[in-house]
């Protein structure tokens, strides 16, 4: 049953859309921030930053682990926790996609209204 549920989540949601949804909750947010300040931390050291219950912070790495913004490792009785650059990078590649769109759009407005303002002159 698992598989299947699993099967049926990998089809309906696509890993930026993921990304997406996990960025949206700001203490998930603050769990990036504090790994990209002290880098790899044990899930403890996260728990005892947050004024929420363990369990609560477990379901929000599950989510960051399934967004791949987080890696996982496994190491005796510890699970350390260091965020993911290659889908930092990838994000940070698109937000700079976004930015020249949207920086293009704006010189393209400038454009226009610099000519309206000539024909305006005349």
């Amino acid at each position: 049953m698992k598989l299947s549920i699993d099967l049926i989540k990998g089809m309906l949601y696509n890993h930026p859309m993921d990304m997406f949804v996990a960025l949206a909750d700001p203490t998930r947010r603050n769990i990036l921030e504090l790994l990209a300040t002290s880098g790899e931390l044990s899930a403890t050291a996260i728990y005892e930053q947050f004024p929420v219950s363990p369990q609560a912070v477990s379901q929000h790495l599950k989510v960051l682990r399934e967004a791949h913004l987080v890696e996982m490792e496994k190491r005796a009785q510890k699970r350390l926790y260091r965020l993911n650059p290659q889908t930092l990078s990838q994000f940070e590649a698109w937000v700079q996609q976004m930015q020249q769109r949207w920086s293009e759009r704006f010189d393209a407005l400038d454009t226009v209204l610099e000519s309206e303002k000539k024909k305006e002159g005349e």
